[in-house]
Formats: C-alpha cells, structure tokens, sequence
C-alpha cells in the first residue's frame, strides 16, 4: 500500500511518516496542496493524509482537484479546527474521513487501516462479478464502478459504501447512527450530519431528480432506506 502525507508542519510529517512505514506502508511526502495534486497526479496511491490549512493552496481546494482525477482514492483530512461545519464542509469536498489536531498517532493508524482494508476489500467481492441492480442504479462490487442507467458515476470510498449497504436491503430503513457505525465500522466520533452530506451527494450523482429523490429516501425521524 502506498500513501501520501500533506502537511506543512514538516516535523508532524517526518512523525507520521515514521510510524506508518513501521505498519509496512511505503510513504510519500508532500508539503503543500498544489505539490500534493500534482503528486496525486503522477503516483496511484491507495491512501492520502491531507491537512486543510496549508500554503499555496489549502487542504478543501487539493482535495477537489484530487478527487477529479481519482475519484475513489480514500482520502483522510487533518485540522487544527474543531468545528463541525469544518468537517462538513470537507465531506463536501470529497474527504472520506477527518481527524482533528492534535491526534494520537494509534487513532490515525486505525483509521489508515480502517479505510485501507475497505478498500481493499472492495478489490475480491464475496461473489466474483456480484453486482448489485436496483431500479436503474447498479453497482459493480467487483470493479467498485456506479452506473445510473447506461452512465457511470464517480463516487467516493464512503459514497459506495453508503449506497452499497442501502441497496443490499431495498426497503430497510437505516438510522444515522447504524449508518455511521456500519459504514465507518469503528466507533466514529464525528457529526451524524455527515450521514447527511453523504445522502445529499449520492442523490446529486444518482438521483434523476436530487430535490425530489425517488430512490434514496428519508424516513422522517428515522433514517434513510432504498427504494425500489
């Protein structure tokens, strides 16, 4: 596995960077956002560590560009900021975790290795070829591909993970709380909101009709099921 640490605190970067190599991951460095894109741009990497506050260009602006031209890197963001709008407002721009400074090292690495064997996972389906088919939504577990109808749609880590467990249980209502729990699959201690940026998303990319959804559904007070 190979990852990309961003931060201009390069004492913060040399620490991560020692402790993840020590996991077995081969780490590479950058310093600043727009340093970071045009690396994400010349390497695959499996895993990026992105911090929001940095020089030349922030954290929400790398993210964007990353997620352009890799849409299903896992993405990780750093902050100094505690602020819940913050860490939405970085699930819009396409983060599929956030973690705020300062951090012990033993969470960061459990969150590298909770998104990381994810998305491996998502690399040998149970079934060879499983594709899930629901109205005109399918997903593609094998190849970790959407398509609404004949148009394929990219979606982040935790947008397919969100929509792949709706639509394994057309019907069944899941509440924020088991949706966090079930998709982030440690005990996260962030902002059920972000269920919602997620739900907002995926009804953008999927749904004919975001405002009016006929597949992606709230049940009110509840949660949020897939409907047929």
């Amino acid at each position: 596995m190979r990852i990309l640490v961003v931060d201009d605190e390069q004492l913060l970067v040399k620490g991560i960077k020692f402790n993840l190599e020590n996991e077995g991951w081969q780490v590479d460095a950058c310093y600043d956002g727009a340093a970071a894109v045009e690396q994400a741009k010349a390497v695959r990497y499996d895993l990026i560590i992105l911090d929001l506050m940095m020089p030349v260009m922030d954290g929400l602006e790398a993210c964007m560009h990353i997620r352009q031209d890799d849409p299903g890197v896992p993405i990780i963001m750093l902050t100094a900021k505690s602020e819940d709008t913050d860490k939405l407002l970085g699930f819009e721009y396409g983060a599929d975790d956030y973690i705020t400074k300062p951090f012990n090292i033993l969470l960061l690495k459990a969150r590298v290795r909770a998104l990381l064997r994810r998305s491996s996972l998502s690399a040998v389906p149970e079934e060879q070829g499983a594709v899930l088919s629901c109205a005109d939504f399918t997903l593609d577990l094998e190849k970790r591909v959407a398509r609404r109808g004949d148009e394929e749609v990219d979606l982040t880590v935790k947008e397919f993970d969100v929509c792949e467990l709706l639509m394994r249980s057309p019907g069944k209502v899941f509440s924020r709380e088991a949706l966090l729990n079930t998709v982030w699959g440690y005990d996260y201690q962030g902002e059920e909101r972000t269920v919602d940026v997620h739900i907002r998303r995926l009804r953008e990319k999927l749904e004919r009709d975001s405002a009016n959804p006929a597949h992606i559904v709230t049940k009110w007070g509840v949660g949020y099921y897939f409907k047929e």
